[in-house]
């Protein structure tokens, strides 16, 4: 079983230097009025005065608003919640951002993005030119991630980049989109430019992506060729790009999507970019809109209890990678509130990450007591119940009856307050496929997920594991092969690549298995009734090597092992083999299935394994499986 990340967050600067200053921790002054202000789509909290709260709040509004008429689709918004922390003044911002070799970062603000929930931090007395535009970028992309609108790197960094300049002037009364970013003209004039054959290849893997200098010519080039196929040449291109994004998202090759979008080639398109890029002015777009847009009225403000401020807080702390911090202001927040839910939230999801699994249940259950309508306390504490059932081997041995009742009772509140929530169908699956029961319902529920969440790749991998485990080899292979035949090198890849060996590795020997047992029972009919077949090995003789007789419990298996437990008197054996699809199994009755999966096995089966010895004294396992021989029940 692979680990669920704790989070996958990402952090963004707007500027960063060495500060030298002696840093300490200390909690937020209480002569500072904390207020809490509720905008349409986003929770905003701060130090800062309300005015300047909320006109934090209103831009952002302005900003989702003018994006989503770019996308044309209002609903293809960010599902995790957004909150925005506005802090008055430098001095007492520094002590929650992230550090820097041991030393608070100086930066203007930052934008940090978990799995469960997003941070926007600033300041509010700011003195650089537009401290949004890093937080506009991420927050485009932020939008057009996930869903079943997975953009290209090119075309996800170009239109965050376009749109980090966003404007609102006139009173409100009109949107500036698109402005002139100097430093990418400046640079672009400055280097060759890369083929566009080059920049539509460029992963998050690419080198292209990743080293400083490059990188930042390739994003210079994606803004600018987003920049001239939505504006230049006064939109002659814009249909044609509209169209060649229909393609790609479509599923069609960059390649062919290219020609018949624009009607022409690369080269055409690459002299006219440098021609565009050597102008002495760039058009930007202007909206105008009939009236203002006022999220601002239906704000609701109120001002934050102390242990409301310290819960926030410690939660943003731990979202930066600074949990010791957060500890203190978390539990100094249930210490005010023992009923406060967002602090046992916070301290579940650290405790979570710190692996104190039993902790961390024990934090989502007091959540779950304070505010039963928070889904993702109850997705939680059933994970973190699963969990503590891993053993050493880093996978789940078994599943208690009476956790399985717990843990599916709070999936599926989970899954009744969230439906659109795809990690809870997820793991309904999962604990199928340990128990090795309802297999068919977690094909169902893996479909929904991925419905709801087609690109992810975890959800696929998952549901190839079903369909192996169905012994429904095709279904598996089609599943899994997009993912291990993707041209980026990714560690979900190299998964994919493994599983996909084993479902190969395990049809193929399937189909011998099968064709030994057909010659085997052909033989045996030809032979008299009272006469084995001489050429048949007796049990306990097909194999060289250590044996012991017992009863097969269990089989464990990850993509690739396998871990046999079995009961030989008062004594539990466990053999382990580090390649799935070495050891070979063998039959002697008909009473026993031409298969047997992986997980608990009721009733446990007669057996004779034959083993080589653990050479590791120290070693958890009594040695390597060479053989299984499934044996008669005594009486049949």
């Amino acid at each position: 079983m692979k680990r669920f990340a704790a989070t996958s967050a990402f952090l963004v600067f707007l500027s960063v230097s060495t500060i030298t200053q002696p840093f300490s921790m200390a909690a937020p002054e209480r002569k500072d009025t904390w207020l809490r202000v509720q905008s349409r789509h986003f929770t905003l909290i701060g130090n800062a005065s309300e005015k300047e709260i909320r006109k934090v709040g209103l831009r952002l509004e302005q900003f989702r608003e003018a994006v989503s008429r770019f996308f044309n689709q209002a609903g293809n918004h960010p599902s995790i919640p957004i909150t925005v922390v506005v802090f008055k003044d430098e001095k007492s911002y520094r002590p929650y951002k992230p550090l820097y070799q041991g030393e608070p970062s100086n930066v203007s603000g930052y934008f940090q993005s978990g799995d469960d929930k997003a941070y926007i931090t600033l300041v509010a007395d700011w003195n650089i030119a537009n401290p949004y535009s890093i937080i506009f970028h991420e927050y485009v992309h932020l939008l057009t991630s996930g869903g079943a609108w997975q953009l290209p790197s090119w075309l996800s960094e170009g239109i965050a980049e376009y749109y980090s300049t966003f404007e609102i002037t006139g009173r409100d009364k009109k949107v500036i989109i698109g402005k002139t970013i100097a430093n990418h003209v400046r640079l672009l004039r400055q280097i060759e430019f890369l083929p566009l054959s080059t920049i539509f290849t460029v992963d998050q893997a690419s080198p292209l992506y990743n080293v400083s200098q490059k990188k930042n010519i390739f994003y210079a080039e994606s803004w600018a060729l987003v920049h001239y196929l939505l504006l230049g040449n006064d939109g002659k291109r814009q249909a044609q790009f509209y169209h060649f994004i229909d393609l790609l998202t479509s599923g069609k090759p960059v390649d062919a999507g290219f020609r018949e979008a624009f009607r022409t080639d690369y080269s055409t398109i690459e002299q006219e970019l440098k021609n565009y890029i050597h102008r002495t002015a760039f058009p930007s777009r202007e909206l105008k809109l009939d009236q203002k847009l006022e999220f601002d009225i239906g704000m609701q403000t109120a001002p934050l209890s102390e242990a409301e401020t310290q819960s926030y807080l410690g939660d943003l702390l731990w979202h930066i990678h600074r949990p010791q911090e957060a500890i203190a202001f978390l539990q100094r927040a249930i210490d005010l509130d023992p009923n406060l839910a967002a602090a046992h939230f916070s301290l579940g999801r650290l405790r979570l990450r710190e692996e104190r699994y039993s902790e961390a249940r024990k934090h989502f259950q007091q959540a779950i007591a304070a505010n039963s309508q928070d889904h993702l306390a109850h997705y939680y504490y059933a994970y973190s119940m699963q969990w503590e059932q891993v053993d050493e081997t880093r996978f789940v041995t078994h599943f208690s009856e009476e956790s399985v009742k717990a843990m599916r009772a709070s999936l599926e509140e989970a899954r009744r307050l969230a439906p659109d929530f795809p990690d809870t169908y997820k793991q309904l699956a999962f604990i199928n496929l340990v128990l090795n029961e309802n297999l068919e319902e977690s094909v169902n529920l893996l479909k929904r997920a991925l419905a709801i969440a087609p690109t992810r790749e975890d959800i696929a991998h998952t549901l190839a594991q079903v369909y192996l485990r169905q012994q429904n080899f095709k279904a598996a292979r089609q599943t899994i092969e997009p993912i291990a035949n993707s041209g980026v090198k990714t560690e979900n890849r190299e998964r994919a690549k493994s599983l996909l060996e084993v479902i190969v590795r395990v049809e193929a020997e399937m189909a011998r298995f099968n064709a030994e047992r057909q010659a085997q029972g052909n033989q045996a009919q030809s032979s008299t009734a009272t006469t084995p077949s001489s050429t048949l090995a007796a049990p306990g003789r097909r194999f060289e090597g250590e044996q012991v007789r017992g009863l097969l419990t269990r089989i464990d298996c990850t993509d690739s092992s396998i871990t046999l437990t079995i009961k030989s008197g008062a004594r539990v054996y466990k053999f382990h083999s580090p390649k799935l699809g070495e050891t070979i199994f063998v039959r002697y009755t008909r009473e026993i299935p031409m298969t047997i999966t992986c997980g608990p096995i009721n009733p446990a089966k007669p057996v004779i394994v034959t083993y080589r010895k653990s050479a590791d004294a120290g070693s958890k396992f009594d040695g390597e499986p060479i053989g299984v021989e499934f044996l008669k029940h005594e009486g049949q």
